[in-house]
């Protein structure tokens, strides 16, 4: 065989440039568009309902960063209900100590870094209406549907403020990107889900400041793929492992989800593919 002919068959065999391999990942449902048009990119199984784990949180902040005019800076009392939560549900959380006051602000970093839903709690009796907690609680988780409704999504349900759910809390891979895509309009959810690492300084029963331990972003993707923006990450027995994406390469951002991943690793690789293909298609 001539040098010429290895040549002309490789130039037969090579793929056209512009066709890019469809990824095959672990998770059992999973999605990508692109962020700027909506426009789907890939979807497995994308509107399969699906248990969310703690990627509920996105509505969560969502809901808070859209209450009327809303100052950051209030300052919140950590009640011990709060932490009788975290432990009864043996939850992740942000170490809040009753009786210090914090910052909606902190308390949303607490919420999207190492996941609490301590500062969950606290944000849904905050800011849900009532007399007692249980109504506030449940005016809260009401605003998160009325939210999921108003992004015309027909296969998300919320019953918790924070994914520990009593069997109907539930979303898909694409609703679930396009609510992140909505918070992500918001220059304070932006911060926030970028984030690798906030220290929070608290004001203690006696006036005090106490210094936190440092909250880490529970989100690996933010140091191991160049030009991850977010989101949120969420586990546990029902949802396995999930995690809503998002980046920005070249001026273009992909955003997806994928769900009931079977690891941690496994998740973050799913995503990554996606991530692959959605900026090897857009180009």
């Amino acid at each position: 065989m001539t040098a010429g002919a290895v040549l002309a068959t490789g130039a037969l065999t090579a793929a056209p440039a512009q066709a890019v391999a469809t990824p095959t990942i672990v998770a059992a449902g999973g999605y990508v568009m692109n962020n700027a048009t909506g426009t789907t990119l890939l979807g497995k199984a994308a509107d399969t309902k699906r248990s969310t784990g703690s990627t509920t949180k996105i509505m969560t902040a969502k809901v808070v960063l859209a209450q009327p005019n809303l100052n950051l800076d209030t300052k919140v009392t950590i009640a011990k209900a709060y932490s009788d939560y975290v432990v009864a549900n043996n939850a992740s959380q942000a170490h809040l100590i009753v009786g210090d006051k914090v910052t909606v602000r902190q308390l949303l970093y607490g919420l999207m870094l190492p996941s609490g839903c301590d500062a969950a709690y606290a944000l849904a009796d905050k800011f849900g209406s009532g007399t007692t907690r249980a109504a506030r609680v449940k005016s809260f988780i009401g605003k998160m549907n009325t939210q999921a409704k108003s992004l015309g999504l027909t296969n998300t349900h919320f019953d918790s403020f924070d994914g520990i759910g009593s069997g109907s809390n539930y979303s898909t891979p694409r609703d679930l990107t396009k609510i992140a895509s909505s918070a992500m309009k918001n220059a304070s959810f932006r911060a926030l889900v970028k984030t690798k690492a906030y220290t929070a300084k608290t004001v203690t029963k006696t006036g005090s400041t106490r210094t936190m331990g440092t909250w880490t972003n529970t989100n690996g993707l933010l140091s191991s793929y160049s030009g991850t923006i977010g989101v949120k990450t969420g586990s546990g027995p029902e949802a396995k492992y999930c995690l809503v994406f998002a980046a920005t390469r070249n001026g273009k951002t992909v955003i997806g989800t994928v769900l009931a991943s079977t690891s941690i690793p496994n998740r973050e690789a799913d995503a990554k593919k996606l991530m692959n293909y959605g900026f090897a298609k857009l180009g």
